[in-house]
């Protein structure tokens, strides 16, 4: 289906001159991965139906915009004429996955096809779930065949001799697919080259001057707040400069400070110059047609997230900027504790392997647990949600960009739950 994409790419994304990059997969499962492998370098990402997007979206790794090839409308009345003219197959006794119900009803009334034999499954789940949904459907005799979007699904059934039919999607409706993702990545593109501005502001220097604190103590924290800034807004395609005694503004754009706000998700700089500087700062995002404009909206920013310790940016219309990133669906506290203890044990034992420290970064441990820097990360701060590890103050370095943070794994609690037992 991918082969298929990239040779119909070509010419299909409209007057855009758009770059296709393939990402194949054996299973659509590893969506989720694929879109961390492919990072930032992506404008939007089109997936080859609704099954391995909604694997990525329940996910939260999409930062950039996203759709997929329809696999409802023509592409159901596509499976429909197959099925009419195979006597094996019984379209009006028939169980469906993945498809709304109101999506199947509608094909069905349009190509004149009762429904009252018809069962549908619309959440999403895994190969084994949805196999069992048709199969179990079918042994009971209350289907004739299966329609599936998932080719796991498929072949489970056809081993066990399920009719089966599998959806796949019209060339129109792959042409229409490219479009829209052109035209999502371009409108992204537009996006991120609106001019952002960030104003920091630093409570030790605002209220040292009303207190007689050594004028040249407040310089030399001026000069290393600068010069840290400075290493941070280079290492962003940014500029930055000094307003007044106590505030700095760095000018950007807003594809830089997605980057380095984490989709929105975390104010900018304010780690590094805790950990380097031991002082905290506050900080504002605007963004705005003009300079001007993003300052007012910069600074609009800062006075509300100082008022309300919550939302740090707004967009060039005043409004509050909400995370690029969907959050992961929250989970139950016991799944959640099994997760980080099997991560837990999996890093302990290779830790004790190699005679190593008990401290890593994230670096470290997607190399002991196989997977990408980021899905590491990501597991380290569940570790520590959990409270099986704690994380360290930052590595001091001399380099430009984020330094290395580190934790220190709480391995002491494993002993402790095999003790309790």
């Amino acid at each position: 289906m991918v082969e298929r994409i990239m040779l119909m790419g070509p010419g299909s994304t409209g007057p855009l001159n758009a770059r296709l990059i393939a990402a194949a997969y054996r299973d659509e499962q590893e969506a989720t991965d694929k879109v961390l492998r492919l990072g930032s370098a992506i404008d939007a990402y089109l997936f080859a139906s609704p099954v391995p997007y909604e694997f990525a979206r329940k996910a939260g790794v999409l930062t950039m915009p996203a759709t997929y090839v329809p696999l409802g409308g023509a592409s159901l009345h596509e499976a429909l004429l197959r099925a009419t003219l195979d006597e094996r197959f019984e379209p009006t006794r028939a169980s469906l996955d993945v498809l709304g119900r109101a999506d199947v009803v509608e094909a069905y009334s349009e190509v004149d096809l009762p429904v009252d034999g018809i069962h549908v499954h619309e959440e999403l789940t895994s190969t084994a779930q949805l196999t069992s949904f048709h199969e179990g459907l079918w042994r009971r005799k209350a289907t004739r065949m299966a329609i599936t979007c998932v080719r796991g699904v498929a072949e489970r059934l056809e081993a066990i001799g399920v009719p089966v039919i599998r959806l796949r999607p019209t060339n129109a409706g792959v042409r229409s697919a490219l479009q829209t993702a052109g035209l999502l990545g371009a409108h992204h593109r537009l996006e991120e080259a609106q001019l952002g501005v960030v104003i920091v502001d630093v409570p030790t220097l605002r209220d040292s001057t009303r207190r007689s604190t050594p004028r040249y103590w407040r310089d030399e924290l001026r000069l290393a707040l600068h010069r840290l800034l400075l290493q941070e807004a280079h290492r962003i395609n940014a500029a930055a400069h000094p307003v007044d005694d106590h505030t700095f503004m760095i000018t950007a754009t807003r594809g830089s400070l997605v980057s380095a706000t984490e989709g929105f998700r975390q104010p900018p700089f304010v780690e590094r110059i805790k950990a380097e500087l031991g002082i905290a700062i506050e900080v504002g995002i605007g963004m705005g047609r003009t300079t001007q404009d993003a300052e007012t909206h910069a600074r609009a920013a800062l006075s509300r997230a100082q008022a309300t310790r919550q939302s740090f940016a707004v967009d060039r219309e005043g409004r509050s900027l909400v995370p690029a990133q969907r959050a992961p669906q929250r989970q139950t506290a016991e799944p959640l504790r099994t997760k980080g203890r099997e991560t837990l044990v999996r890093l302990s034992e290779k830790i004790a392997e190699e005679d190593g420290p008990l401290v890593v970064d994230a670096e470290n441990a997607g190399r002991m647990l196989g997977v990408t820097p980021r899905t590491a990360r990501r597991l380290l701060r569940t570790l520590v949600e959990e409270g099986l590890a704690w994380p360290l103050p930052p590595n001091r370095t001399l380099q430009p960009g984020r330094p290395r943070q580190l934790y220190r794994l709480i391995v002491e609690k494993l002993d402790k739950d095999k003790a309790g037992k």
